[in-house]
């Protein structure tokens, strides 16, 4: 039942969607994240001040500034997969971090603070939303272990993240702070940037897919486990958004589960085609796949399948991501596993 739901999920792009899709992009549709121009493109493009540098990690600028700066400083390792670093692995962090901002899913969903909604406030993210505090653990906490990997080099200052106004204890501000808090996780991101790593997956230019496949891996191992360790920390901050769109957001965090067991290639291209099929906007009462009017078939059927995926994994007690995991662990499974997604994204 449930991966009869996750087959259903991947097969949802007709030719003709795709067709039409392909023709959007031919003319110049726009691939990256908003206002990604305007992010950092060096770390010393941050502010600095007694000698570290100042990213605020609850500005959607600075947060794309962080990803700006890990694509920059990793491009060279990808120059075989696409041009203008577009086969890098790491789009898929900032393009998600894109799809937050441009459907309001940072601003805050309490409706307390004007965080996120207008003005000056528009870039703010919001302490109180469930997916801005996810994020953190997707973007400060990589960004974090890529410094202390030496993807940066020697820095001659060091990093400080500004913390929230409200749930600092949930949240680690440095390389110290997070090694001492959260260094398993710190490990598993460290390991992504070691450059090292890098230069073994990347030693030629025309290199192997099979190299590649680790590399994701390792992306897609610390992916999760930043989802494991920040979902339960920030359960509560569910109770501000919509019964759908709570629901929404414990499926999409649970449908990851199922993604990254097939290395998902997470370059600009599929991530961008990929993401067509999610929400456009924060789900509301009354929202009910697949007969959400202004959503498409394919957006409302994506939506029905996480959904059903989540309720058959809560059924089977976890054993249904086990079984999946399970066939995905051969790279005859992955490559299985990849076709069905490349459903979503072809052309």
């Amino acid at each position: 039942f449930g991966i009869h739901a996750l087959l259903i999920m991947t097969v949802t792009l007709s030719p003709a969607t795709a067709t039409a899709q392909s023709e959007e992009d031919a003319t110049g549709e726009v691939f990256y994240p908003p206002l990604w121009d305007l992010a950092p493109e060096k770390l010393m493009d941050f502010p600095s001040k007694n000698n570290k540098i100042i990213i605020n990690g609850w500005n959607y600028r600075d947060r794309l500034g962080v990803y700006k700066n890990l694509l920059n400083s990793s491009a060279k390792y990808f120059t075989a997969f696409g041009s203008q670093n577009s086969g890098n692995i790491l789009w898929g962090l900032p393009l998600q971090h894109g799809w937050q901002f441009r459907t309001g899913r940072l601003a805050d969903p309490s409706h307390v603070t004007s965080c996120g909604y207008e003005g000056e406030d528009l870039l703010c993210v919001s302490v109180r939303s469930w997916w801005s505090c996810m994020n953190y653990y997707l973007s400060v906490i990589p960004f974090l272990g890529a410094v202390e990997a030496g993807l940066f080099g020697q820095l001659q200052y060091e990093i400080e993240i500004l913390p929230p106004e409200e749930r600092r204890d949930d949240f680690c501000y440095s390389v110290a702070g997070c090694r001492s808090r959260i260094p398993k996780l710190m490990d598993d991101w460290k390991a992504c940037f070691e450059v090292n790593n890098f230069t073994f997956f990347f030693p030629y230019p025309a290199n192997s897919s099979f190299k590649l496949d680790h590399a994701l891996h390792l992306v897609w191992k610390a992916h999760v486990a930043s989802i494991a360790y920040a979902l339960p920390k920030f359960q509560d901050s569910l109770k501000y958004f919509s019964d759908p769109e709570a629901n929404f957001s414990e499926d999409w965090a649970d449908a990851v589960d199922f993604i990254a067991a097939t290395h998902l290639t997470t370059d600009l291209l599929t991530i961008h085609k990929f993401q067509a099929f999610l929400p456009q906007r924060m789900l509301v009462e009354g929202d009910v796949p697949p007969s959400i009017s202004d959503f498409s078939p394919q957006q409302n059927r994506v939506l029905l399948s996480m959904s059903t995926l989540h309720k058959a994994n809560q059924l089977t007690g976890g054993l249904l991501l086990k079984l999946w995991q399970k066939v995905m662990s051969t790279e005859a499974g992955r490559k299985m596993g990849q076709k069905l997604m490349e459903y979503l994204t072809s052309s």
